[in-house]
């Protein structure tokens, strides 16, 4: 049978596209709060640009924290939907990384993958152990160059360096249930080597090497290893995996790659060439349905 896959150019904080209880697992990299490579997205909202504008008249360090609210409450409609489309026993997996930022010159850490956890277990998410992804290619800067943040040799001014990623995983509800030798489940099985090593909790796996323009840039979050690890540790062959976040496609075209249904929503419909492009190689011989819808 061909896999279907449908991407929605549209927001994915409402997905009436998509039934209750019909996907096996979401796999996303969404834009994280309070890095700068994202600002412009999250004040597409009227409250954050809003508060925004404030900031920048009164300097007031509380409004940061609103700020930063504000960006994670806008996230949050997204994962509520999420938990209705999710089957029972279904998985979300969700690549976060925290931020660091200076602001009216106090340096801060902003621990996204912790407010996620806090405002998934509100959903009703059940939070299973997370992994580390640490990334090689990312390396500490000190003025725009060296190799560390802070006061050069001295001690204590040093600031550790985030050069890891979380990936937070979640359970709707129980765990799934399959009828014995359910077929498509022992087709989708992986080797003990896999197992060993995806189900580890640090991932060490470089980051893509970024050719594309800035728009491209900012949705390309993950590789497409770790979407292929992903999407083959948590859903079987011919399932349905969902990814609200789609920026360039990584997820669709990974979902392909490993016989699983899709459906991607994207805002921005500036990234479909981009989109298109990626798709475009595993696209062929009637094995791959797509639709693309513009709301």
């Amino acid at each position: 049978m061909p896999t279907k896959h449908k991407i929605i150019l549209g927001s994915s904080q409402q997905m009436p596209e998509v039934e209750d209880g019909s996907v096996h697992l979401m796999v996303t990299s969404p834009p994280y709060p309070l890095i700068a490579m994202w600002d412009s997205l999250f004040k597409a909202d009227p409250k954050i640009s809003s508060l925004w504008s404030k900031l920048d008249t009164t300097g007031d360090s509380e409004v940061v924290r609103q700020i930063y609210d504000a960006m994670h409450e806008n996230l949050a409609k997204v994962w509520v939907e999420t938990y209705r489309v999710l089957v029972e026993g279904g998985i979300a997996a969700i690549n976060i990384g925290d931020a660091t930022r200076s602001i009216n010159r106090v340096f801060q850490l902003f621990p996204n993958h912790s407010r996620i956890i806090e405002i998934c277990e509100k959903i009703g998410f059940t939070t299973l152990p997370y992994i580390l992804w640490k990334k090689p290619t990312t390396k500490p800067k000190y003025k725009g160059k060296g190799a560390f943040l802070g006061s050069g040799f001295l001690p204590p001014n040093a600031y550790v360096t985030l050069d890891c990623e979380f990936i937070l995983l979640f359970r709707k509800g129980k765990l799934r249930k399959f009828k014995v030798n359910h077929a498509e489940r022992y087709e989708s099985k992986f080797t003990k080597a896999q197992r060993d090593e995806w189900f580890s909790q640090i991932w060490t796996l470089k980051g893509i090497r970024q050719t594309m323009d800035d728009l491209e840039r900012r949705t390309a979050a993950y590789p497409d290893e770790v979407a292929e690890r992903l999407i083959r540790m948590f859903s079987v062959k011919g399932e349905l995996v969902l990814d609200p976040f789609l920026g360039s496609g990584t997820t669709t075209k990974v979902a392909m790659k490993n016989g699983r249904n899709s459906i991607g929503f994207e805002l921005d419909s500036s990234l479909l060439p981009a989109i298109n492009r990626k798709l475009e190689p595993h696209i062929k011989d009637n094995t791959v349905l797509v639709d693309i819808l513009k709301r």
